[in-house]
C-alpha cells in the first residue's frame, strides 16, 4: 500500500512537471548561436597560433616547389631515411626528390600523409578513413607530416563535419580522427609527457593552392 502511494505521489509531481514545465535558465545556449568568439585575424593566422600552441611545427609554404624544397631540407636536417608515405600524389612529390617509399610503418622514421581539412579555431587537422592513408599512419608513426592546401583551411569543427557530410554524402567514412598537435597524456601528478599513443612530433606544411 505505501509502495502504491509513493509511486502515485511520484507519477503526480512528474505530471505537474510536464504540464508547467521549468524555463530555460540560459536560453541563448540553446539554438544555433556560436558559444567562441569570433577572431579578426585570417584563419591560416589562427591555426599557425593555436597549432604551434600544441607544440605542432608549422610550415607556410607558397607553391607546390616551395614544399618540396622545405620538405627535403626538414628529413635531410633530420636525417630521416625511412619515410612512410602511401598516398599517390604525395608520393610521386617525393620521387622528386629521390626519397623512396618505406614499406614497414611500425619501424618508420616518418610518415606523411594528407588530410581532409584543417581547423583554425582548435588548430586541429581532420583525417578520416576515406584517405589511402587510413587510420593508421598518422598514429603509429613516431613523426607525423600532414600536408594540406589552404583550400582545406575552415574555421571551426563544425564547418570540417559539415564539409564532410557533402564530400562523403553517399559513403561516409567509418572513422574521422581529430588531431591538435602531437600525443600528450597526463598522470595523476599532471606530468605532462608526449609520444605515449602516437607521434611525439606532428608537423603541417601548408601550401598556398592559389
Amino acid at each position: 500500500m505505501a509502495a502504491s502511494l509513493a509511486k502515485e505521489n511520484i507519477l503526480k509531481r512528474i505530471r505537474e512537471a510536464l504540464i508547467n514545465p521549468v524555463p530555460l535558465p540560459f536560453p541563448q545556449s540553446e539554438g544555433g548561436n556560436s558559444v567562441y568568439v569570433s577572431s579578426n585575424e585570417e584563419p591560416i593566422v589562427v591555426f599557425a597560433e593555436e597549432f604551434t600552441k600544441l607544440q605542432g611545427r608549422f610550415a607556410f609554404c607558397t607553391d607546390q616547389n616551395d614544399f618540396i624544397v622545405q620538405l627535403q631540407h626538414l628529413i635531410q636536417q633530420r636525417n630521416w631515411n625511412k619515410v612512410y608515405c602511401v598516398e599517390s600524389e604525395l608520393q610521386q612529390r617525393l620521387q622528386a626528390i629521390n626519397i623512396i617509399n618505406y614499406a614497414d610503418l611500425p619501424s618508420c622514421d616518418v610518415a606523411i600523409t594528407n588530410c581532409e581539412y584543417l581547423v583554425a579555431r582548435t588548430g586541429t587537422i581532420v583525417m578520416s578513413t576515406a584517405q589511402q592513408s587510413g587510420r593508421t599512419a598518422s598514429v603509429y608513426a613516431p613523426v607525423h607530416i600532414c600536408v594540406a592546401s589552404i583550400n582545406q583551411l575552415v574555421n571551426d569543427v563544425k564547418d570540417a563535419l559539415q564539409l564532410m557530410k557533402v564530400k562523403y554524402a553517399d559513403h561516409f567514412p567509418s572513422l574521422i580522427t581529430f588531431a591538435s598537435g602531437p600525443s600528450r597524456t597526463a598522470d595523476i601528478e599532471k606530468t605532462l609527457v608526449t609520444g605515449v599513443h602516437g607521434p611525439k612530433e606532428v608537423f603541417c606544411f601548408l601550401i598556398d593552392s592559389n
